[in-house]
């Protein structure tokens, strides 16, 4: 196997006296698709956060692409080729496709003096780029509110890829879909993998990670609970491990029966 793009080793997060994370260890590697699973509060927020330089670990090591890495603030992850897909994701549904793709890297012309927005360029590589992930828009004009999550959320992927995202990060992506919308998001996420990108999915669904996963890493409040490889853990496994495992057992033990 390659070596990982990115190694979080022994990592800790504390906020004063709160253990967020108590030494968790993750092997991302390009080209695949990482599944962080965990229930509300085990730590997924804090990881992802840490791992795109949101927060500084109070313990630990990041290496990305082999060097030690020390982001001062996001900016400097993206910069490096990591990016965030967040759940709410930071559109304005009133503006086009296009001006969405293009927010904060806009393409320009000069007439003159004077730089303008160039639309044929911006309209151009959208309407391209959707494609390429499966979504035929009716122009590149069309509203980001007319579309519908799935799309956005497929929107929001496509921008990342296309301005040079090596790892990237979608916190989420199919948490408020409906069914339909969820297999669009999930084709994204293959088409991604298949780029030779590393995808890092935080899930909650034991059904969505199966379905695009590589690798599965559980959270468990802070502290992983191992990471498992495609084919050697079943969804039943996979479900018991978040449920809390061993305390299901023993649970199931105390009542005398199957909960």
């Amino acid at each position: 196997m390659s070596e990982p793009i990115i190694q979080m080793k022994n990592i800790e997060k504390h906020f004063g006296s709160v253990i967020a994370l108590a030494g968790v260890s993750v092997d991302v590697h390009a080209g695949e698709c990482h599944c962080l699973l965990g229930d509300n509060g085990a730590g997924k927020s804090t990881f992802i956060k840490t791992m795109s330089g949101v927060h500084k670990p109070t313990a630990g090591e990041i290496y990305f692409e082999g060097q030690p890495m020390h982001f001062e603030d996001p900016r400097d992850a993206i910069s490096a080729g990591i990016a965030t897909v967040h759940q709410h994701l930071a559109m304005i549904p009133l503006m086009s496709v296009s001006r969405n793709f293009f927010m904060g890297n806009e393409p320009l012309k000069k007439i003159g003096p004077v730089n303008f927005f160039d639309h044929e360029k911006a309209n151009q590589i959208t309407m391209e780029e959707m494609r390429k992930m499966g979504i035929n828009l009716r122009g590149p004009d069309q509203a980001v509110g007319t579309l519908s999550g799935g799309e956005r959320q497929t929107v929001a992927i496509a921008r990342a890829v296309h301005f040079g995202a090596k790892v990237l990060i979608l916190d989420e992506p199919t948490s408020a879909l409906g069914v339909r919308q969820t297999a669009n998001v999930l084709a994204t996420i293959d088409k991604v993998r298949k780029q030779g990108i590393a995808v890092v999915f935080i899930t909650h669904n034991v059904r969505h990670a199966m379905a695009v996963g590589d690798q599965f890493t559980v959270l468990n409040r802070g502290k992983t609970l191992g990471t498992a490889v495609r084919g050697d853990i079943s969804p039943e496994e996979l479900q018991d491990m978040m449920a809390g495992g061993q305390e299901l057992v023993q649970l199931e033990g105390s009542l005398g029966g199957t909960v």
